[in-house]
């Protein structure tokens, strides 16, 4: 755990309309205070972000989450004390408090309590929720260490080492009928064996118009070399990537090591990165998404 003094420095820069990356047990995040449009714009314009794309705003306790939504339904409230802290994003109704800026204009916000002591401590000294994408430029890969963050991203970095869980949260919409909108560690089986079925969005958001969750672009999460998804040695220097041999066989081993892993293969000088798809099953669906998007 960083000194005090330093976590208040960077808490002091939130309130400031600053924007500090700080550690999540998911990836890293590029936070402003949700309550302040002109610093959320800033997210925007340092990742180069569409406003089309809303933010999810990270909370330190079920009452703080709870005074941002217009509705908390008791499927929200077995979710979040089920997995909250942890890495599940919730859609609900917001209440008129939370700018337009964060949810990309529209009437709901996602939600979540990260579950990384730096990350509670930050939102605490703070006294505001932070809303808060990946800290990278958009579409990049999301960092998993502060020193994946590029430089100038923010205006200070919180280091709390390793993200453990390694990928992006599951993000759920209680609006209507519950609906996992982005895969991630918590699977749709774990989710409805607490509240019953949840429903998969068939096409994507139209062009231009406002996504009802981060991670729907249809490239995104990409390393800076070309990622193929099969085993088919290319021309050039490259690395295939084999379940269960150069990467874990198990899924969450996995995901805690996919970005780390393109990290370092980026900073070789390749020219292709292959990797074996993994099952298409719903344990390895957040990172089956992940590996798609990046290889568009």
């Amino acid at each position: 755990m960083l000194p005090d003094s330093t976590i208040a420095h960077a808490a002091a820069l939130l309130r400031a309309g600053r924007l500090v990356a700080f550690p999540t047990e998911t990836v890293y995040g590029l936070g402003a205070n949700a309550l302040d449009p002109a610093a959320v714009a800033r997210i925007f314009a340092a990742k180069g972000r569409p406003q089309t794309s809303p933010l999810i705003v990270h909370v330190a306790s079920i009452e703080m989450a709870q005074a941002l939504a217009a509705v908390w339904p008791p499927a929200a409230d077995v979710l979040a004390r089920r997995y909250w802290p942890g890495p599940l994003t919730l859609i609900l109704p917001k209440r008129p408090e939370v700018p337009d800026m964060v949810t990309a204009g529209l009437p709901t916000v996602g939600l979540r309590i990260p579950a990384h002591p730096l990350a509670l401590a930050l939102i605490r000294a703070a006294g505001v929720p932070v809303a808060a994408p990946s800290a990278n430029r958009f579409t990049e890969l999301s960092p998993t260490a502060a020193a994946h963050i590029p430089a100038e991203l923010a205006d200070f970095t919180l280091d709390g080492g390793p993200a453990r869980v390694g990928i992006e949260s599951t993000v759920l919409s209680l609006v209507d009928a519950p609906t996992l909108l982005r895969p991630g560690a918590i699977s749709r089986t774990e989710i409805e064996a607490l509240i019953g079925p949840v429903a998969v969005p068939g096409a994507g958001p139209a062009a231009g118009a406002a996504h009802a969750s981060p991670g729907q672009h249809h490239r995104h999460y990409r390393p800076a070399t070309p990622l193929y998804l099969d085993t088919v040695a290319r021309p050039g220097k490259g690395v295939i990537l084999r379940l269960g041999a150069e990467m874990p066989g198990e899924p969450a081993a996995y995901a805690a090591a996919l970005y780390e892993t393109l990290h370092r293969l980026d900073a070789q000088g390749l020219d292709w990165i292959a990797v074996e798809p993994p099952p298409d099953t719903p344990a390895w669906a957040g990172v089956l998404d992940r590996l798609r998007r990046a290889a568009n």
